[in-house]
């Protein structure tokens, strides 16, 4: 006499998660989670809250009237347009830079390595003197943009150079030649190999590079302060007004125009995040 073995039929959802491969989490991996996210809250989230509910804590009119004060209205513009100019550019020249470095070979390659990474290496402050003895009153070559709005726009652009590069280079060392070689064979011109093969590959990577580089624009105070006179109205970034708030004790007009750019840098990270994912599909 045979007899069969029922086997009750799983969830829905247990055999979509199992379609996917997907498995509960091991103790193990549940304390290493809670342990990421604390430390994660702790560092991150929790001061970002704190920020944005001392921000708001005057209310919605507080707030307006905080980040919407001419003096202050006049510091993000000036930070966040020259921030996203900075960032096209380094998006068109990083890219450009980290192609040289891996297709090309020349002498002093190894020099211009090193070289990229001095505006991460270098102090903010040290930076701000370098720039300032170059491009000052005194400086060597004659170009004087001291306590003027260039002065920002050299100042964000050093210290932002290496992101798209350094974000970029390494997945175009990785990429598979023998595609494009295959696609210049079967007749496709350079620009179509760069943009059908190539960039959807960098996409990612260059638009990482991009936020990086938005990001830490918007948020330099040290290599300008020297050289940019911090003039309002002119030359004053947002940094620097928020310091001058607290050193009035105005902690909450910091707070909101720190709450204003975290907004804007959220909304920046998600827009590019999905501009790569739609270049991605389509390529």
């Amino acid at each position: 006499m045979s007899s069969a073995l029922l086997v009750p039929d799983r969830p829905a959802a247990s055999r979509r998660r199992a379609a996917r491969g997907g498995r509960r989490l091991t103790r193990v991996s549940g304390l290493g989670l809670g342990i990421a996210m604390m430390w994660f809250s702790l560092l991150v989230l929790i001061p970002l809250a704190a920020v944005v509910v001392t921000g708001t804590s005057g209310g919605w009119s507080g707030f307006w009237d905080a980040v919407t004060n001419e003096q202050t209205a006049a510091a993000i513009r000036l930070t966040v347009g020259t921030a996203f100019l900075v960032t096209v550019v380094n998006v068109i020249m990083g890219t450009l830079i980290a192609w040289v470095l891996v297709r090309d070979r020349f002498p002093g390659q190894r020099a211009l390595e090193v070289l990229i990474d001095i505006p991460f290496a270098l102090p903010t402050i040290v930076a701000g003197l370098v720039l300032l003895s170059l491009y000052g009153p005194n400086s060597p070559l004659g170009i004087n943009i001291a306590n003027a709005r260039p002065a920002v726009f050299l100042a964000f652009l050093f210290v932002t150079l290496p992101f798209v590069v350094r974000t970029v280079q390494p997945v175009l060392a990785e990429l598979d030649k023998e595609a494009e070689e295959a696609a210049m064979s079967l007749g496709a011109s350079k620009f179509t190999v760069f943009r059908r093969i190539i960039l959807p590959s960098l996409t990612p990577a260059i638009a990482a590079g991009a936020a990086l580089s938005f990001a830490r624009g918007v948020s330099e105070y040290g290599s300008l302060v020297l050289l940019s006179g911090n003039l309002p109205m002119r030359t004053e970034v947002t940094s620097v007004r928020i310091l001058s708030s607290i050193e009035n004790d105005n902690v909450d007009s910091a707070a909101a125009v720190a709450t204003v750019l975290l907004v804007i840098s959220f909304a920046v990270i998600v827009i590019l995040d999905l501009l790569q994912r739609r270049m991605v599909r389509r390529g």
